[in-house]
């Protein structure tokens, strides 16, 4: 199975060129280090830059210089800096063509929920509403199931939901699968993962047809 750089470097496979790409925290943000050879894309984050780069080299950081998870980043050549209310005019303008977001479940039915667990303390939900209720493309990076085992895959969110019929495609360390009318499609798997093993950490149903092909990384 994939670790969190794996997911990361399949979804980078996902990136258009030209395309303007907000990156969520978490894992989300690790594409930004995996952008494959000939695509330029313009990654935004919601604290205010496009044009953001991967993360720095050890010893090069600049705290002044960081992402929406408050990470140090690099910036790229041609860069912009600029105020919230600027950047989510980018968002809820549906200026930004893809969004990568990490999630605590998902549903079969594009559902996300990633920003509240009932009972634990958080600062609020951030940006992520804007960007599931403005974004066309709207890919989830996750693990697939939780600490406990448990599947995060689900016929129905049990958490908080973000927004509601709203992701395309998830990719997770053991397979990348696409939200369709009637439930999740196995795309891909991951390296040395079963199709087996995939059904049996998922609760939800999936929808496969023929063999399943291993992810390229």
């Amino acid at each position: 199975m994939l670790d969190k750089n794996g997911i990361a470097q399949r979804i980078a496979q996902e990136l258009i060129d030209g395309s303007y790409v907000n990156l969520g925290i978490g894992i989300p943000t690790l594409v930004a280090n995996y952008i494959p050879k000939g695509i330029n894309v313009e990654f935004q984050s919601e604290n205010g830059i496009l044009g953001m780069g991967p993360f720095p080299i050890e010893g090069q950081e600049d705290a002044d210089l960081i992402n929406a998870g408050k990470q140090t980043i690099t910036a790229m050549p041609g860069a912009v800096f600029f105020d919230s209310a600027t950047s989510f005019a980018m968002i809820r303008g549906q200026h930004v063509h893809l969004t990568v977001l990490g999630a605590m479940e998902v549903s079969e039915n594009g559902d996300i929920a990633n920003w509240k667990i009932p009972g634990k303390m958080v600062k609020g939900m951030g940006g992520a509403m804007d960007l599931v209720a403005s974004a066309e493309n709207i890919i989830v990076a996750m693990m697939h199931t939780n600490k406990k085992g448990e599947s995060k895959i689900l016929k129905k969110c049990t958490l908080p939901i973000t927004g509601v019929n709203c992701v395309k495609k998830v990719v997770t360390n053991l397979s990348v699968l696409e939200v369709t009318p009637n439930g999740f499609k196995l795309l891909e798997r991951a390296p040395g993962v079963s199709v087996e093993e995939i059904i049996k950490a998922t609760e939800a149903k999936l929808i496969i047809e023929g063999e399943t092909p291993e992810m390229k990384l």
